[in-house]
Order: C-alpha cells, then sequence, then structure tokens
C-alpha cells in the first residue's frame, strides 16, 4: 500500500526559516522584484475583504487592520532614508534570505529562483545578495510569464520574461581576474545569445537575459579583482555585459557586418527602438544603453531626437521632428528621418536631392537601417507607416539616382 505524504503549509519569514539545517532536497522562490510592485498595499485591497469574511476562523493571520509592512523586503523609495536606503534595506535582506535558502538546503540540493527587473540596479541588488550567500547559480534560462496585452504592458518597457536561476550549494573560487572572467563572460555570452536569438527572444527581454547568463559565470567567484588590485563591482561586470550584447544585436538586427558603418547615434536609435520601441524609458536605463553605444546622452537629450521628460528620456519618431531642426545634420538617422518627412509631404524630387547629396541613396546600408527599424515597431506604429511607405518604392528611388548621376557625368 502506498503511503501518502500530506503537505505542510507554513507562515514564517523568509530571514529566519523554522527548520533545521540540510533539510530540504530543493528550495522554489519567487522573490519580490525590487520596487516594480507595491506588494502589501495592493494585497490590502483584498485583506479587509478577507478579515471581515474569514478573520474569525484564523485569527492569527488577521491581527492587524492592514497588511504587515515593516519587515516587507522591497525598495520603495518612500521609506525613511529615501530610494538609497530602500535599496540598502532590499539588498541586506534579500541576502539574508539566501542564506537561510543556503542553510535549510540539503548540500547535494538544488535552489531555483526566479527573478526579474528592467533596471542596471535592481539587478545589482540581486547579484551582490546573491554572491553572499553561499547559493552559486548553475544555469539561467529566460521564461516568458507575463501577459504581454496586461495593463502594466502598455506604453511602457516592462518586461515579458522572468529569469530562472538554478542554484547551488558550492564553494565559490576565492578571486577571479578581471581580464580572465571577461573573456569567460564572452565566450559563454555568446553562445547563450545565439541560443536566444533563435529561440526569438527580443528588446529588453535579450538584455536581461544575456545578464542571467553572465552571472552564471562570475558567480563561481567570492571577488573579481584587476591586475592592480582593485576589487570590480557588479554594476561595472553589467556594463560589460551590455557592451557585448549591444554589439551582438546590432550586427543581428541589420542581417549582416553593415554595422560597422553606423554611426554612434544611429546605432543607439536601432537599438532603442529595437530594446524600448517607443516607449519612455526611466534616465539611468537610457544613459545605459546610450553608454554602450557611445552616446552621451546629457550632452543629447533635447538637441534633437532624444527628449528628456522629467526622470524619462524619450527617443522621437521622424513624424515628431521638423524639417527645420535636422536640415542641417548629415548623420544617418537625422537624414532618414528628413527624407521619411519629405515622402509624407509628397516632395519626392527633394528626397533626390538629400540623398545625392549625403551619398546615402547610394549606400544599401541607408535602406537597411530603415528595413531593420521598421521590423522593430509594431503595425500601428505611425513611424512604421512612414517607413514601410518611403521602402516600398525604394527600387524605383535608386534607380532614379543612379540615373541622375549618370546623367551628370555626361554633362560635366
Amino acid at each position: 500500500m502506498k503511503k501518502l505524504y500530506i503537505p505542510q503549509v507554513t507562515q514564517a519569514s523568509a530571514t529566519e526559516l523554522p527548520y533545521p539545517d540540510n533539510y530540504f532536497d530543493a528550495v522554489f522562490t519567487d522573490p519580490p522584484y525590487y520596487d516594480n510592485v507595491p506588494y502589501s498595499y495592493l494585497s490590502d485591497f483584498f485583506y479587509v475583504w478577507l478579515k471581515r469574511s474569514i478573520g474569525d476562523l484564523y485569527p492569527e493571520l488577521f491581527m492587524t487592520p492592514l497588511t504587515p509592512k515593516a519587515k516587507e523586503i522591497v525598495a520603495y523609495s518612500h521609506q525613511e532614508g529615501g530610494f538609497e536606503a530602500g535599496k540598502k534595506y532590499f539588498e541586506d535582506m534579500l541576502k539574508k534570505a539566501f542564506k537561510e535558502i543556503a542553510r535549510v538546503l540539503k548540500p547535494d540540493g538544488i535552489a531555483t529562483i526566479v527573478y526579474t527587473h528592467k533596471s542596471t540596479s535592481g539587478w545589482e541588488t540581486l547579484i551582490n545578495s546573491l554572491l553572499d550567500s553561499g547559493l552559486v547559480p548553475t544555469a539561467s534560462w529566460p521564461i516568458d510569464t507575463e501577459m504581454k496585452a496586461r495593463l502594466r504592458a502598455k506604453e511602457s518597457a516592462a518586461l515579458a520574461s522572468s529569469i530562472y536561476f538554478v542554484c547551488r550549494k558550492m564553494e565559490r573560487e576565492e578571486t577571479g581576474w578581471l581580464n580572465e572572467v571577461e573573456e569567460e563572460i564572452k565566450n559563454h555570452i555568446y553562445k547563450k545569445l545565439e541560443t536566444l536569438w533563435e529561440e526569438g527572444v527580443s528588446g529588453a527581454d535579450y538584455f536581461i537575459s544575456a545578464i542571467g547568463s553572465a552571472i552564471e559565470i562570475f558567480g563561481k567567484y567570492k571577488n573579481v579583482m584587476d591586475y592592480e588590485g582593485n576589487e570590480i563591482t557588479a554594476d561595472k561586470l553589467l556594463e560589460y555585459v551590455r557592451e557585448i550584447v549591444t554589439d551582438y544585436a546590432v550586427k543581428q538586427i541589420l542581417h549582416n557586418g553593415i554595422a560597422e558603418e553606423l554611426s554612434p547615434m544611429t546605432r543607439f536609435y536601432l537599438l532603442w527602438r529595437w530594446t524600448y520601441r517607443e516607449a519612455r524609458v526611466h534616465f539611468d536605463d537610457a544613459r545605459k544603453l546610450a553608454q554602450s553605444t557611445g552616446v552621451n546622452l546629457e550632452k543629447e537629450w533635447n538637441r534633437g531626437f532624444i527628449r528628456k521628460e522629467k526622470e524619462f528620456i524619450r527617443v522621437l519618431g521622424p513624424q515628431d521632428r521638423t524639417l527645420d531642426e535636422i536640415k542641417d545634420s548629415q548623420d544617418m538617422i537625422d537624414v532618414l528621418h528628413k527624407v521619411l518627412l519629405l515622402w509624407r509631404a509628397g516632395r519626392k524630387d527633394e528626397i533626390k536631392e538629400v540623398l545625392i547629396e549625403t551619398g546615402y541613396g547610394k549606400k544599401e546600408s541607408f535602406y537597411k537601417v530603415a528595413q531593420a527599424i521598421s521590423e522593430t515597431l509594431p503595425n500601428d506604429s505611425k513611424e512604421k507607416k512612414l517607413l514601410d511607405g518611403f521602402l516600398s518604392g525604394k527600387e524605383r528611388l535608386k534607380d532614379d539616382i543612379k540615373n541622375i548621376s549618370v546623367q551628370g557625368r555626361l554633362f560635366e
């Protein structure tokens, strides 16, 4: 006769688990995502009604007027001490919770940790907490967990994927040297990036998935040092990861090796559309993407297509600009915007003049960048409609430009 196992449900603090050492074969946890969700405040909506309906059945769970908030592990900016204090609290308490997982996990056990956050700051806190916990990530995979049609995803850069980390209790190597760790990260990430691309992972989720893969590497070391004896922080390693992913993604988006022909601003624009589409993004995340393409965001905002709106950055499409503001620019993305505005106005002769004067009319890279941007945008995008309209007549346009050039040489 089979023995029946009755599951036990226990409510306890994640930082003080009521279990002995080496107790569980596996632990699965989905911790709070930094400052993404006001969990306890959302819970109040249900709590007040549950307290009225079943509070007398479970008095120990409904002792307080609203949900307890003092020990909630989140990084809310309104906590005493401001955002930095909230960030430190989140990191310290998450580290304490991970140490508890390591304590109750058997030596050969597995811990699976689910996490996601679109900001590098959110990932820094997870990495710092994990590195000091005794849990070593040995694998990571992105899994689509969010509905793309949810309200949270509208007009934002919200993610669709969460990263699942498989962690084990292992001894870390004492020190990893920066040059060697960077080479190890690069080799490991390239293999993962190819797989992720083939599986259709894109945009912000692609960057976050790459971060998950990188943690598998530098998570093996207690410290990463350069040869001058300086300890390398998690944010520096994440900058390196972003540079690798940026270079790889731009080449893949363009389907060939013309990435080297693009200016930093054109690379930034193309990568922004692929990563965030037309959403506005928090300044720090925008700055880091710009930095990976060689653009100084502070010098460029409010001068061209980059707009600063309080703590957010928005990248304008051609429909949001005027011909006057871009008439003198020779940068490929500005010329493309100029051409699209002329196309919308039906000024085809002027389009030819611009493309001949700038030399872009004969460059295949110009049309491939336009096509690549179009492929990143949703069907109802005004910018996509302009791009697709212009591209529909590109072959005739190229022939006209070629004939004009031939005629020009004949009359010289």
